[in-house]
């Protein structure tokens, strides 16, 4: 079990490999850890002109699940909360916006495999 100093470590090393893959499939990072009184969001990008909420789970191994599975409907819920707060202070309101997963399994090892999931979920209007 990691202790929380570790799972914070995973965390930002699992950000850092994400914003290289983003970057290097042409996404343009605009903010990382933006904070919100609803929680954090783990990466901010533009993808051709649409505002994309990145969520970043990184798993060493597949004991509790996969990486992808992490992101339940109850996250995805806050993460919509935290996205349009983002919209809202950053006057983008209008512009397209859409949430990707960036899953990394076997985080540590030498098998890693990281996958970008994007549009990985659906945020419903009447919530």
């Amino acid at each position: 079990m990691q202790t929380g100093e570790s799972r914070i470590t995973t965390g930002k090393q699992g950000e850092a490999l994400a914003c290289a893959e983003l970057t290097r499939r042409g996404y343009e990072i605009l903010a990382t850890r933006y904070r919100t009184r609803f929680g954090e969001i783990d990466i901010v990008c533009d993808d051709a002109g649409t505002v994309v909420f990145v969520e970043v789970k990184a798993r060493r191994s597949a004991r509790r699940g996969t990486a992808a599975e992490a992101v339940s409907g109850d996250k995805q819920r806050r993460l919509a909360a935290m996205a349009l707060d983002y919209l809202a202070w950053t006057g983008r309101l209008q512009q397209r916006a859409r949430f990707d997963v960036v899953a990394i399994d076997n985080f540590g090892t030498d098998k890693v495999e990281l996958r970008v999931i994007p549009n990985a979920f659906v945020v419903d209007r009447t919530l």
